[in-house]
């Protein structure tokens, strides 16, 4: 697998130049240039890409089998849950969403479905409320909107 974790490595490195070329096409704030702005974050994130994917590069992993045991299957319903995730975010909203993805995946991890479910719960209200609030950025209510509050 060092071959493969090379290849991978290097496609990353290319998605990070791309992600970091994105961002600095952001416009300029209103306002003028600020020391931090809408390009900071995905800045950092094109940084911490780029350096793991030329530490991949360096050093490989050792050659590893594929689990196709169960080890497997759960990580393909890692990826269903997060795609139906991001499918879902919209139309049922950011809370119920959240509560359904991370209870499905803390559920899967072994976790009793009750008190996996109320974790998705708590989860979701409390990221909301600290974007809606702390950070003053809207997230989808979807089916709860309802509640929303002018």
């Amino acid at each position: 697998m060092t071959f493969n974790d090379r290849i991978f490595g290097v496609l990353m490195l290319v998605l990070a130049v791309a992600y970091g070329w994105g961002a600095s096409q952001f416009p300029e704030p209103f306002g003028g240039a600020e020391s931090i702005g809408p390009e900071t974050f995905p800045y950092l994130l094109a940084v911490v890409l780029g350096l793991s994917s030329l530490y991949m590069m360096v050093r490989p992993d050792p050659d590893n089998a594929w689990p196709w045991s169960r080890t497997g299957l759960e990580l393909v319903v890692a990826v269903v849950v997060l795609l139906l995730y991001a499918g879902l975010l919209q139309p049922l909203g950011f809370i119920v969403s959240t509560a359904l993805a991370v209870g499905t995946l803390c559920w899967r991890m072994g976790a009793a479905p009750l008190k996996a479910y109320a974790t998705g719960l708590v989860s979701g209200v409390v990221v909301f409320l600290l974007f809606s609030f702390a950070l003053d950025l809207s997230l989808p209510l979807g089916v709860l909107s309802f509640l929303e509050v002018s």
